[in-house]
Formats: structure tokens, C-alpha cells, sequence
């Protein structure tokens, strides 16, 4: 068994999704949060910058003595070349193979929709992981680059006037395909969870990367014996990299709790 913690980043609040889901699913062990959100979004910036901010990330993530990496962040997990995480020495995870399992396990019709950031949509990286899964789905997808500034704002109420029709707009050439399943990918994405399903009328099996990812975590902490031994509940770090304040306020929509005075504000070497 291991009781050292398990690492999270994201570009900024995204990520929460991935650790609230880790929390329910996994609740003794302990995490360590990282949000990038001096430099968020990742999804609008060069594939070099992507990978470089990653490696920051996840080199502050192992200075404190993680057992595992878990890239809660969509533009990350389809950009990071597979030598990069393959030799970070520690397990890795990211949320595209968990989410495109799921999606390719429950599609009625094999036509799987999937939105994300500009870079994610550009890596085709969602696309590949189905069709290796099953090539006979058929997949469409489209790049949503306002939504991650609505959900970093607060702006994710469900009759949200402006949101409503950022996800209308965005959805539109995906029910015009007939999309009977729709990866949300992007972490940001499940805080709107409502929006979307209203939108698609309740008609299109909705996949969320948060828990798609949580529970694979779990799957490979127990397949190689590194569960916590502990028994009382585990401890959450959260780290930005910009103010602290503002941080807390929204994490705790993303939550569902508070956390201030938990957060710690750090610089990336």
C-alpha cells in the first residue's frame, strides 16, 4: 500500500471536477491540487507552451513526493507526447482514455459527439482514442474556447441567459449530426453539466471526464497495490498560481463546499 498523495493539475479550476469525483470515490486518500491559474487557459496557446507549462507543473506536483500524476485538464492530456509521460517515473493519467471508454461503451447509435478547447480539438486526440477503441464509431467534435472564461467566472447557472447561448451556439453542428453521446472534454465542462443537457434536451448521454477518470485512478492504484492504508479521511492541497481569493470563491461552486484558508498560493520553477 502507499499512503503518499495523489498529484492533480489543471490549467485552473477545471481540475476541482476530477477532485471532487476523487474524493467520493477515493475518500482516504490524500491529494495535492495544482491549478495553473496564472497562465490559464492552456487551450488557445502553442503546442510547445502546453507541453513546457505541463512539465512545470507536474515538476512541482513531484517535489512533493506524489505516487501518481493525474492531468485533470483536456488541452493537456490530448497535447503531452506519450515519452513525456511514460517517463515520469510515477504512474500517469489523463482524461482522454477514461472518457472515450466510457462514451464508446454507451453510444446506442456510434455516433459520439465531443467538445473541448481549440487545442484539444486540433489534436484530433479524442478522435483517435475511439476510433482505436471502436472503429466503427463515427465522430464529430467542436471547439468551445468561451466556455472555460464563463466557468472561470462564475457564470454557470443553468438559466444563465449568456452561457445558455454560448453552449446553443457550440452544440448546434453536433445535433445536426445526431449525436446520441457527447464527451465533455474539458473539465470546466461538467460545472455547466445542466446547460448542456437542457440544451440537447435530455436526449444525448452526457460523458464526464471527472468521474470517467476518478474511477479509473482507482482502478490503477488497485491493480498495482497503491491504495492508502489509512482509515481516516485523506487531505486535500490546493496551490494556484495566481490570487488566492478569487480561487476560493469559485472553487467552492466547483466543490459544492468552501476551502478557504486551504489554499496556498506558489511559484512554478
Amino acid at each position: 500500500m502507499d499512503n503518499r498523495a495523489i498529484g492533480v493539475f489543471d490549467s485552473g479550476l477545471g481540475g476541482l471536477t476530477v477532485v471532487k469525483e476523487l474524493q467520493k470515490i477515493l475518500p482516504n486518500e490524500n491529494i495535492v491540487y495544482l491549478g495553473d491559474t496564472g497562465r490559464v487557459p492552456y487551450g488557445s496557446r502553442s503546442r510547445e507552451t502546453i507541453i513546457k507549462y505541463a512539465l512545470e507543473d507536474m515538476n512541482f506536483l513531484k517535489s512533493k513526493d506524489i505516487k501518481m500524476i493525474v492531468a485533470a485538464c483536456g488541452t493537456v492530456s490530448a497535447t503531452l507526447p506519450k515519452e513525456v509521460s511514460d517517463n515520469l517515473g510515477i504512474p500517469y493519467v489523463n482524461v482522454i482514455l477514461p472518457s472515450a471508454q466510457e462514451a464508446c461503451a454507451l453510444t446506442a447509435q456510434g455516433r459520439i459527439g465531443v467538445v473541448g478547447t481549440a487545442a484539444s480539438m486540433r489534436s484530433n486526440a479524442y478522435g483517435k482514442t475511439i476510433r482505436s477503441i471502436r472503429p466503427d464509431v463515427r465522430v464529430f467534435g467542436n471547439a468551445c474556447p468561451l466556455l472555460v472564461p464563463l466557468v472561470e467566472n462564475g457564470l454557470v447557472q443553468a438559466d444563465n441567459p449568456i452561457t445558455r447561448l454560448t453552449v446553443e451556439m457550440y452544440l448546434k453542428p453536433l445535433i445536426e449530426e445526431k449525436i446520441d453521446t457527447l464527451i465533455l472534454g474539458c473539465t470546466h465542462y461538467p460545472i455547466i453539466y445542466d446547460v448542456f443537457n437542457e440544451v440537447l434536451n435530455y436526449d444525448v448521454t452526457l460523458i464526464d471526464p471527472g468521474q470517467c477518470t476518478a474511477r479509473y485512478v482507482k482502478k490503477i492504484l488497485s491493480s498495482h497495490a497503491m491504495l492508502a492504508e489509512r482509515e481516516e479521511a485523506g487531505v486535500t492541497q490546493y496551490n494556484v498560481t495566481d490570487q488566492i481569493s478569487g480561487f476560493e470563491q469559485i472553487a467552492s461552486l466547483f466543490l459544492g463546499r468552501s476551502i478557504s484558508g486551504a489554499v496556498e498560493q506558489v511559484e512554478l520553477a
